[in-house]
Order: C-alpha cells, then structure tokens, then sequence
C-alpha cells in the first residue's frame, strides 16, 4: 500500500487508466462479474480496486465522500493529490468510499431525479470477499443469471425498486470489483 501521498499512483498514467476503465465499464455492463484491476496503490484500509477505481474516473469535477473507516489524512491526500476530487458529505457526494456495513442504508445518498436520474451517487463498497455463488442478479447485462455473494440483499432489491432511480454500488475486495447497477435485480434462491 502507499507509504504517503505521493506514491501509489498510476506508473503509467494513460495505459493504466485505459486498462481500468475498460474493466471498470466491464463489470458495469455485466453485473456480477468480478474483474481484477490494477495499477494503483493507495493508502489502507482503501483496497487497491476501489484507488484505481478512484485513479480511473475522479477528478477536481467529482466530488468524493467517505465513510468514517475511509475518512482518514492519509486517503484524503492521497485522493487529492493524485484526483483533485473535492471531497466533501457522502450524501451529496457522486463516488462514496466505504465498507459496506456503513453504507448499507443506500437511501442516504443521492438518488437522483425525475429529470436527472443519473445525478445519482456511485457507492464504492469494500467487503471480506467476492464470489460468485449466493443471491441471483438478474437484469440488463446479464445473460439469464449470475450468482454473487452480497453481504445483505435487502438494500439491493430496495434500490432496485425506485429505478430509474437509486445508486450504482461497485464492491471491492483487494484488486477484484464488481458492480451492481440500480437496474439490476436480485433475488434468493
């Protein structure tokens, strides 16, 4: 992990962010997949795909939130320097970072509107673990069904709900993502 502010950044910058978003938008155009990220090493507790997640699609124009166990100087100079995110209250805030259990409550943040759905938070999660084995997605992206182990699949299928409204959730788990889009669907088998 980044010793300080300065380090863990992107060696080289336009091919490791190329890589990332590629990814990144991989695992948003399928739910469910985990895709490995790499190239950046920020501060802990953030685990490296949520920095390289942050590396790849913040800057000064993307106000950033975290959660109390990501509300540390380390991560907000590291953000900063290597971002120039704002950052600023998770519940107005357009990426949040944090562990689950802190952000499981997804009606705290922004939902959107009627007029601009997609003024809506992305909720960068980090969890123990990702596998895909548990709750069933179903929905745009993915083919009939694809199993994942969320955490609780209560916030989910709420959020699910008020499509187009709600949040885009990406958890993390050390260089693997995965995203749950608010049209995805989730049910138990």
């Amino acid at each position: 992990m980044a010793e300080n502010s300065l380090a863990g950044g992107f060696a080289a910058p336009a091919v490791n962010s190329a890589v990332a978003f590629r990814g990144i938008m991989m695992a948003m155009a399928e739910p469910g997949r985990i895709m490995p990220v790499s190239g950046g090493i920020p501060p802990r507790p953030m685990d490296s795909a949520a920095g390289v997640l942050a590396l790849t699609l913040c800057d000064p124009t993307t106000p950033v939130g975290l959660m109390p166990s990501m509300d540390q100087p380390a991560i907000r100079e590291w953000l900063t320097f290597h971002t120039g995110a704002p950052i600023i209250a998770p519940g107005e805030a357009e990426f949040v970072f944090g562990r689950f259990d802190e952000m499981a409550d997804f009606t705290v943040f922004r939902q959107g509107t009627s007029e601009y759905p997609d003024r809506s938070a992305t909720l960068v999660a980090a969890v123990a673990s990702l596998e895909n084995s548990g709750a069933v997605l179903r929905g745009p992206g993915i083919k009939e069904s694809r199993a994942l182990n969320l955490p609780d699949v209560t916030p989910f299928q709420a959020n699910a709900a008020l499509y187009p409204l709600g949040v885009d959730v990406v958890m993390v788990a050390g260089g693997d993502l995965v995203a749950i889009p608010r049209s995805t669907r989730v049910e138990v088998e």
